[in-house]
């Protein structure tokens, strides 16, 4: 009896301590394909369930398509949550790029281009998001390789900025390389700082590649690195998790 009573006293508390956060996480699934070299979105969905996060935002999704798999639609039926797709290439042979799983209801979503010349295609998935009752707006997002594009993506993405009134998070993987690049620095001027954790490749960390940033900065707790034996082998990435300050714990 004691033992059960231990059992629910730490359910309590877990409870407790998720109603006072949100958790909101970044992951580049890398198309499905883990670093065994094996196709398996059943394996990304398993890492989501470790996570159990209420938002996700997801890198290198493969969206369908005439010839090509949908693993969005794997991850929504294993998580039960809301999907909305942000593909970056869009055709009738092969849709892929970012998507957004929630446990919230979605208000309204937008897409930005974010193609550089004649580089591979990028973009921004940009969804206003119910969050038990305030209101988030988070921009998910993979930029480019080349650093001229990075700059030219992150200023096109600060311009979209139009809702101040509103908490943004912005996340993915933002191939920035170097902890002082241009990029990074740029988007200080809007977002507080986040810490700087290695998710890339999961071999061997030595690139904080995915990043997190938070507007208001003081609602952001923490984040942290799912660093596991299964998301060591689903992807090339190690997911990012941000906890998040409910408007209720603080003092709005």
């Amino acid at each position: 009896m004691t033992l059960m009573h231990d059992a629910g006293i730490d359910i309590a508390r877990a409870s407790a301590a998720r109603a006072d956060e949100l958790r909101i996480a970044t992951y580049n699934v890398h198309g499905a394909v883990g670093i065994d070299g094996k196709f398996a979105p059943e394996r990304i969905g398993e890492v989501l369930a470790e996570i159990d996060a209420d938002i996700f935002a997801l890198q290198e999704v493969p969206l369908g398509g005439r010839t090509a798999p949908n693993v969005l639609d794997v991850l929504q039926r294993m998580t039960n949550l809301h999907a909305v797709p942000g593909p970056t290439l869009d055709t009738r042979e092969r849709r892929y790029g970012n998507a957004v799983l929630t446990r919230f209801p979605v208000q309204s979503v937008r897409t930005l281009d974010l193609s550089f010349g004649s580089r591979e295609p990028r973009g921004a998935l940009d969804a206003d998001i119910d969050c038990g009752g305030e209101t988030w707006r988070v921009v998910a997002t993979h930029l480019g390789l080349a650093s001229s594009e990075r700059r030219a993506q992150v200023e096109q993405v600060l311009q979209s900025f139009d809702t101040p009134a509103l908490p943004v998070i912005l996340l993915g993987d933002l191939n920035e390389w170097f902890v002082y690049g241009r990029t990074l620095r740029r988007l200080v001027t809007h977002f507080h700082r986040a810490s700087a954790l290695r998710t890339f490749p999961t071999r061997w960390p030595l690139f904080a590649l995915d990043r997190i940033w938070v507007h208001p900065g003081e609602r952001l707790m923490r984040v942290d690195v799912h660093r596991t034996q299964l998301s060591r082998i689903a992807s090339d990435h190690y997911p990012l998790i941000a906890h998040i300050a409910n408007a209720s714990t603080n003092g709005e």
